[in-house]
């Protein structure tokens, strides 16, 4: 059954039923899904939930969804203890929840969009689309590709080709726009409004939104129906941040979690730091700022729910830090080195604030930290193209294998190609 009351708004708490809309008509502000948890107490238990797929819908009684079209595989990604990575910042519990390997194109984004595609179908939407850094888009593509439906994505005109090649292969129509992901998502509030299509992040916000709810489940289930003392967690337009912070308060107000007060931290990059920035100014408002890092995918310089990304992080006592791009690039090539994980510089960003905030004190190194890694590096080979040795190219014979051998040992000897060039490619 659902447990879904319908819309609410988050600033004057006006109720509407459940609709494609997203703004308030009585205070402009954002609506959100309203749920009767006096109904679910007693019905969504651990063990129903642990009865459900290995997917993000074994949370479905939490999701404004009756019934899914697309996800059926995504979701349920790793809790994973990053042992050696704790070991080189000195920590004794912490932990990666990976979601470099979600289904089917490797980020955090299939958990937004399995909720709002099976959610535009309900509403009988045969179009769908998105405004995008690059993970939305590709995320957009393929979903609404396995529903079966038409879809338009959009996006900035300079994203790697990674990400663009990522969802032209599921076969939408692309629009590449000059300008930033801003610049983008003004266009697309008035395409949704002039085409009636249903885009994603725009008319179907307040449900899209709700499918990040899962990574926080996923979070509190993993770690054995408990919640971790610290969450670092990326921000771009705001969304996944309340979100998991959200999902944490709901498992408390079921009872099937303790409430341990959990911090939750804001990450993002020097170059595109809104909400870091009001933070650490302590102030109520989140700056606009022209978009300046490698770190593209959560380069939003005027963050949707930015406002309410900074007022869960001070709720919760949590903090924010930026990271400059060398950070990043390193922070990538350590989790890599350590853990075996590839993450794009979104990850990176996040890791690289967990570093900081932990050599700061903020986040104590004997308690419980995990590490939001909600991209893959694959998408992103510009980044780190320059950063690693090119191998040598040598003769099928041993001797030469031999001396190449030798080399290594070698003091200061870094044995690479002169012209830097792949072997094969």
């Amino acid at each position: 059954m659902s447990y879904v009351l319908g819309l609410k708004c988050k600033e004057c708490s006006h109720r509407v039923p459940v609709s494609p809309v997203h703004v308030c008509e009585q205070c402009f502000g954002p609506y959100e899904v309203e749920y009767d948890y006096a109904a679910m107490k007693g019905k969504v238990t651990r063990a129903s939930i642990e009865k459900g797929p290995k997917s993000l819908w074994r949370y479905k009684d939490l999701l404004p969804v009756e019934k899914p079209v697309t996800g059926f595989h995504s979701g349920f990604t790793p809790l994973r203890k990053a042992d050696r990575l704790a070991k080189e910042l000195g920590c004794s519990n912490l932990w990666i929840k990976d979601d470099s390997c979600n289904y089917p194109t490797y980020s955090y984004k299939e958990r937004v969009v399995s909720v709002a595609i099976s959610k535009a179908v309900e509403f009988g939407f045969d179009t769908v689309g998105c405004a995008s850094t690059g993970n939305l888009a590709n995320s957009t593509a393929a979903h609404a590709a396995q529903a079966g439906i038409k879809c338009y994505v959009m996006i900035p005109h300079d994203l790697e080709q990674g990400k663009v090649l990522g969802s032209l292969i599921f076969g939408p129509t692309m629009v590449r726009i000059k300008g930033n992901y801003d610049d983008v998502n003004r266009l697309c509030t008035e395409i949704a409004d002039k085409y009636g299509w249903a885009i994603v992040n725009v008319n179907l916000r307040p449900y899209y939104t709700e499918g990040a709810k899962t990574y926080g489940f996923e979070i509190a289930e993993q770690f054995g129906w408990k919640l971790p003392q610290h969450t670092v967690v990326p921000t771009a337009g705001g969304t996944i941040l309340p979100k998991i912070y959200k999902a944490y308060q709901e498992f408390i107000t079921l009872g099937l979690v303790e409430d341990n007060k959990p911090k939750i931290y804001s990450a993002q990059a020097a170059g595109c730091n809104p909400v870091v920035t009001a933070l650490h100014k302590g102030s109520d408002i989140i700056e606009p700022q022209k978009p300046n890092t490698i770190a593209k995918s959560i380069a939003i310089g005027n963050p949707a729910d930015g406002y309410y990304a900074a007022n869960v992080v001070r709720d919760s006592g949590g903090w924010g830090e930026s990271a400059t791009d060398r950070e990043i690039v390193d922070a990538i090539k350590l989790l890599a080195k350590t853990e075996g994980i590839w993450t794009e510089p979104a990850g990176g960003t996040t890791l690289a604030a967990t570093i900081k905030l932990i050599q700061q004190g903020r986040i104590p190194r004997d308690e419980s930290i995990v590490v939001s890694i909600t991209g893959n590096g694959l998408k992103t080979l510009e980044v780190v193209a320059d950063e690693l040795p090119y191998p040598v190219v040598i003769e099928p014979k041993i001797g030469e294998f031999d001396q190449f051998i030798g080399s290594l040992n070698a003091p200061n000897n870094k044995p690479t190609t002169p012209d830097r060039q792949l072997v094969g490619v």
